[in-house]
Order: C-alpha cells, then sequence, then structure tokens
C-alpha cells in the first residue's frame, strides 16, 4: 500500500487537539505528526494522558507516527537572544539565562523521547539550534577552529541526548535546515561525523529548504539513505529572473511578492516531487509522507485539503518486478 499522509500540526498549534483531528479528518489525513507543545505536553508522566490522546486519534481514524519539537530543540544548542522568547513556553525560557535554557531544552527533549514511547511511536522530529549560524558568511574572516569548535559544541550538547533516545529505543530525525547545525549536504555530513554517526540521530528531509539554496535535494535522500527517518512534504517557489530582496531573505516576511523565494502549497512551486518519490522508494524509504503546510498568500484550509491530495495523487509503490519480464517466454 501507499505510504500514509500525515498532517503536521505545529502551523496549527492556535487550535485544540480534538479540533486538528476533525479538520485532518476531513481534509483526507492519515494520521498526525503531532506538534510540542501545543498538542502534547511531553511532562505528563501518567500512561492515561498519552493513553487519552492515543483514544481521540482512534476516534477519527488517525495513526500517530512522530511527534515534533522544533520550537524547544532549537534552543538545546542554539545561542539564546530575544527571538526565542516568542517560541518557547515559560517553563523553557524561564529567566532568560542562556546556560539555564540549554539545560531545560535538552531535559524536555529527552521527556519528548519516553512521551513518544509511551505513545507508542518511535521518532521524534525537531531542530538542534546552531552555535555557529551566525557565522554563515565569512566576513569577517572566520576561521577553520571557529567551526570546528562549533560542531565540537553541538556534539557534546547532543550526544548524551542521543544516548537517552538509544536507550528508550526512539530516534532523533533533525530538519536540515536554515539556522541548524545542518542545512544542506555538505554541513550534514558534517554533523553526522561531530556525532559519530550516532544512531540514534537521523533526519526529517524537507525539501523545500534545500531548492532555494540550489541543493541537490534528490542526491541527498540517495547520499543519506540510512539516515533518513522521517519525511516532511513542503513546497517552495524561487524565481528565474532577478529580484529586489534575494536568497538571504532581507529582513523581509514571509510572502513578500519581492522575496526570491516563499514557501507555496504542495504542487505550487518547483520542488520536483515525482523525482523525491522515486528516490524514497529506492532508498525503501515506507515510513509517512507529512504534510508541513504553509503558504502564506493562501488560507490553509484549502491549503492543508489540496496538498493532502496532491501527495496521495504522487505517491505510488515500487514495482515489484522488471516491467519487461512479461516479454519472455
Amino acid at each position: 500500500m501507499a505510504r500514509p499522509v500525515t498532517l503536521c500540526t505545529l502551523q496549527w498549534g492556535d487550535l485544540p487537539l480534538q479540533t486538528v483531528c476533525e479538520k485532518a479528518k476531513s481534509f483526507g489525513f492519515d494520521g498526525l505528526e503531532l506538534g510540542l507543545p501545543a498538542h502534547v505536553d511531553v511532562r505528563e508522566t501518567d500512561s492515561a494522558y498519552y493513553q487519552g490522546i492515543k483514544n481521540m486519534l482512534d476516534d477519527y481514524g488517525l495513526k500517530l507516527f512522530s511527534i515534533s519539537t522544533h520550537l524547544i530543540s532549537q534552543a538545546v544548542c542554539d545561542r539564546i537572544d530575544e527571538r526565542h522568547r516568542s517560541v518557547l513556553p515559560d517553563y523553557i525560557w524561564g529567566d532568560g539565562e542562556e546556560e539555564g535554557i540549554h539545560q531545560r531544552a535538552a531535559e524536555h527533549l529527552v521527556q519528548a523521547a519516553r512521551a513518544a514511547r509511551m505513545l507508542g511511536i518511535d521518532t521524534v522530529n525537531g531542530f538542534t539550534g546552531s552555535p555557529i549560524w551566525q557565522w554563515l558568511y565569512s566576513f569577517p574572516p572566520v576561521s577553520d577552529k571557529m567551526i570546528d569548535d562549533g560542531y565540537q559544541t553541538f556534539a557534546q550538547c547532543f550526544t548524551p541526548i542521543m544516548d537517552e533516545f538509544q536507550q528508550l529505543g526512539v530516534r532523533f530525525a533533525l530538519e536540515v535546515h536554515p539556522t541548524e547545525i545542518a542545512f544542506d549536504t555538505y554541513s550534514t555530513s558534517r554533523t553526522l561525523e561531530a556525532i559519530r554517526h550516532h544512531p540514534a540521530f537521523g533526519l526529517n528531509y524537507d525539501p523545500s529548504h534545500l531548492g532555494y539554496q540550489g541543493v541537490d535535494y534528490i542526491g541527498f535522500i540517495r547520499k543519506f539513505a540510512d539516515r533518513i527517518y522521517h519525511v516532511h512534504m513542503k513546497d517552495v517557489y524561487w524565481s528565474d529572473t532577478p529580484t529586489e530582496i534575494g536568497v538571504f531573505g532581507g529582513h523581509s516576511t514571509f510572502g513578500d511578492a519581492r522575496r526570491y523565494w516563499n514557501f507555496r502549497s504542495l504542487g505550487r512551486g518547483k520542488i520536483r516531487f515525482e523525482e523525491i518519490i522515486r528516490a524514497l522508494n529506492d532508498i525503501g524509504y515506507a515510513g509517512p509522507l507529512s504534510v508541513e503546510w504553509e503558504d502564506s498568500g493562501m488560507e490553509r484550509e484549502q491549503g492543508a485539503a489540496e496538498s493532502c491530495a496532491f501527495v496521495k495523487r504522487i505517491d505510488f509503490q515500487p514495482s515489484a518486478h522488471a516491467f519487461d519480464a512479461c516479454f519472455e517466454k
């Protein structure tokens, strides 16, 4: 059968979970990817709480394959500033001191792994943050040692967390994304090397963050075939002609028509999803295709419904035999 199509609820965090379930079912989704902290409070330790979430999804005929903690895991090894206050819950932000935020975010990530076990799933998606993202453009000159030290800092932060994940039988899937320790193919390789290819550490593949950068997002699948633990389906458009606002975004807001690139509803951008499906088939990925819907120019319910239909239409199973086998006598 085709892969299940799920809805990432991070962009629906303003609605209660039951409302999201109702909408996701009406849109045609097979399941959900629950976003933290809006739709799961991983501080809960009572099994009845998690059973209640599972029962609610069952009531709507929805499956659960993963949970996502992007907003909080971003703070694990980021350089903390006022931006984080707008996305972190008060119990993580605390007094705003960086060291304490790092510690609480790391503890929360381990709690997310425990919550995943309580929910009967084995994948937590998220971000890592980055101690070196602010040095993206190397001027004033950034030394190799500064970058090497940044990867070492990341590894020191995440290795103990991944050890906890491994003991729990849960995997962490980093969404390769600007502002993270891994944001393209080269930096992803460096990240995996830094963490010594820890078996609990893998990738949440999302082509939208690679395409507008000029990264080979199809080759990315094949290069990291054994590390793709989860897949986001998200589209992006970028211009064929020069624009007023370049690839760095110009401190503009998403949706500004002057930008070089903007996220778009699935099928309305430039990502080659046909080739993605073929590459996922080649590597044997059988997990969910999770729609992370973002389009500043479109009403989200229309966008989510059409994106679900789009993914179900373009997904297909790999062939079990060579097409020309029928020619043989």
